[in-house]
């Protein structure tokens, strides 16, 4: 039956033609036979074993991609957020697990391109840059996930260094990167005016990661505890101004959003090209089903959202390369509404399956379960309705 590769995507080149620069168009196009052709068949058993795909990491390590967003002076590519989220959304498009491997990569390297020193740049991006270690980003808690400044991991200052305690949950990558963006209260009478962000190194003594989740979906990326037991760490691992970390960490989260909107376009686009090859093939009463009107306004119906969450993450990308004030807003609408859109297109493809989406057999179920999360982290979609409803009052 035919999948991903059987359609090019037609939807996709729709906006091709008057959004994406002929280099943007060049990228997706050269990388979709990659993906394809390295990431399909593997994504499956990556769902099944819950692995951490080390051999889609060398992939991507091999082809520059893994921090396409760092600056070539620390060598990375570069690339603006616009060719960023294409590579994002390719990725989601065959295998979401893989595809949080640039996406976090970009989450965790964003504060310390905002606000980290030359020495910090000089010796935390390279290898992010290279594919020889990875990054997470450390914010939530078991205490406080959407309140996130009611944090309670705690540095203290304590001579040339601040002693860090406390733990942190849902972390992507947790286990397997090196490097860790982690946010501490530094003045607890200060509310979210008193956070401060740290980089933790794995190999520091006292930081351990704690519970594995066993989850839904994107089964294939990590998602531990992260755990520090007075974890000393030097005042030059400090990132930007003490007290400064929390509007740090949203403005981060503005530009991150964007490729988690990239990343569920990704797998709608997946569900959708699978789908639509699967009803030019299927007959029932002698002809394809394709040809049956009600089947050919379900398609037409995901077309349609398709486009709207596409031209909205990718205007909110471009937003975000030239820092627009209007960006958080822009940012949670393409989130949100791409999130929801992938939920909606992964649920009527198993559908337009019927019993065969219902099955491990397709690949569809299990893009349904992978666009579950997109509507979750990195703000909730009800949260980012609060965010945009806020934005629309100032």
């Amino acid at each position: 039956m035919g999948g991903p590769a059987a359609t090019q995507g037609r939807v996709t080149e729709m906006s091709e033609a008057f959004t994406l620069t002929e280099d943007q168009q060049l990228f997706r196009r050269e990388w979709r036979r990659l993906f394809e052709e390295k990431f399909t068949e593997r994504a499956a058993e990556i769902d099944r074993t819950g692995e951490f795909p080390w051999d889609n990491l060398k992939v991507l390590a091999e082809a520059g991609l893994t921090g396409i967003n760092v600056p070539e002076a620390y060598g990375g590519a570069g690339a603006d957020s616009i060719t960023h989220c294409i590579l994002v959304e390719e990725v989601a498009r065959v295998c979401a697990s893989t595809s949080l491997i640039p996406a976090v990569n970009k989450l965790a390297t964003l504060p310390l391109l905002f606000a980290g020193t030359e020495e910090q740049k000089q010796r935390f991006l390279p290898p992010i840059a290279d594919g020889s270690a990875m990054a997470s980003y450390c914010l939530t808690e078991p205490g406080s996930g959407s309140d996130a400044a009611a944090m309670r991991s705690r540095a203290v200052r304590d001579g040339d260094d601040y002693v860090l305690n406390g733990t942190k949950r849902f972390i992507t990558g947790g286990g397997v990167s090196k490097l860790y963006i982690y946010y501490a209260v530094t003045d607890p009478d200060a509310g979210s005016k008193g956070i401060s962000t740290f980089l933790l190194e794995d190999s520091m003594p006292g930081f351990e990661i704690g519970k594995h989740e066993d989850k839904l979906g994107i089964r294939g990326s990590p998602t531990t505890e992260v755990i520090c037991n007075d974890v000393r760490v030097p005042a030059a691992n400090r990132l930007g101004d003490e007290n400064q970390g929390f509007p740090l960490a949203l403005r981060a989260l503005d530009h991150s959003r964007v490729t988690i909107g990239a990343q569920a376009l990704g797998i709608a686009q997946g569900a959708f090209d699978f789908a639509l090859a699967y009803t030019r093939e299927r007959e029932q009463f002698g002809q394809p089903i394709a040809d049956f009107q009600g089947i050919q306004f379900m398609l037409a119906d995901l077309a349609m959202q398709l486009e709207a969450a596409r031209a909205l993450v990718y205007q909110a990308a471009a937003k975000a390369d030239r820092d627009d004030p209007d960006l958080t807003f822009a940012a949670a609408a393409a989130k949100c509404f791409a999130s929801d859109t992938a939920m909606r297109v992964t649920t009527d493809a198993v559908q337009l399956l019927g019993g065969y989406g219902y099955i491990r057999d397709f690949p569809l179920e299990r893009m349904m379960r992978d666009a579950k999360i997109c509507q979750i982290y990195e703000g909730t979609n009800q949260i980012l309705r609060v965010v945009m409803a806020r934005q629309l009052q100032k």
